[in-house]
């Protein structure tokens, strides 16, 4: 999953891209609020985190531009302690969560992963597809009782798979959501991946879960397509 992080504060925005980068997240980064709308309209991302204190465009003012232009991306708003009525503005404008500086990484991470959910057929912590559990929060993997090691990489793409399952996803909707902007798009890195997975989770199992949608890209469910 993709999160696009907005903040101008250089320390405290290299601590959350790194947490979030350990969780497995694809993270993009503005330090301005014009840069920061423009990567907010031009790249996809499951989830915007937003500090209302930004140099040259601030974050009310960017999240009203994109949510004017019909940007219905998730926003986490970033506020001061005492700021009461910038959290109620910010909500009357369009986000979706906000946080309190200082705050406790576990909580965004938290956050983070509700929003993503909330956008998804999935609203629990665990997605379940046949005899196979994806815990959402602590990316462990199961099936039929049995755990199955995965590489952040892999748990990605599984995740992206699972939040998505019984429909299709195109090769180029998981490069744009879980590699980064460097991804060549012609690559077969995906159907690398897609293998590894397969090796994994399907291989030993006679109900095949990862499927193959001949020139739409792949499908995680439990029948036959």
């Amino acid at each position: 999953m993709r999160i696009l992080l907005i903040e101008d504060e250089k320390d405290l925005s290299s601590i959350i891209k790194q947490g979030l980068e350990e969780e497995g997240y694809i993270v993009d980064v503005a330090n301005d609020g014009e840069e920061g709308q423009y990567m907010a309209e031009n790249y996809p991302a499951n989830v915007i985190i937003l500090d209302i204190m930004l140099p040259i465009v601030d974050g009310m003012t960017l999240l009203s531009n994109i949510r004017k232009k019909g940007i219905s991306t998730p926003v986490i708003l970033l506020t001061a302690r005492d700021a009461v009525l910038d959290k109620i503005k910010g909500l009357d404008t369009g986000a979706d969560d906000y946080l309190t500086k200082p705050f406790v990484f576990g909580e965004l991470l938290a956050r983070v992963r509700t929003l993503i959910r909330r956008q998804s057929a999935v609203k629990e912590s665990i997605v379940r597809i046949a005899d196979l559990e994806i815990n959402t929060s602590t990316h462990e993997v199961m099936r039929g009782g049995i755990h199955i090691p995965l590489s952040a990489r892999e748990y990605a793409l599984l995740e992206y798979l699972a939040y998505h399952k019984d429909n299709v996803v195109s090769r180029t909707d998981i490069v744009e959501h879980i590699y980064k902007e460097d991804t060549d798009m012609d690559s077969n890195i995906v159907d690398v991946y897609i293998n590894y997975l397969r090796n994994k989770i399907d291989k030993d199992h006679k109900e095949k879960l990862i499927h193959t949608v001949r020139g739409a890209g792949y499908m995680l469910r439990t029948k036959e397509v």
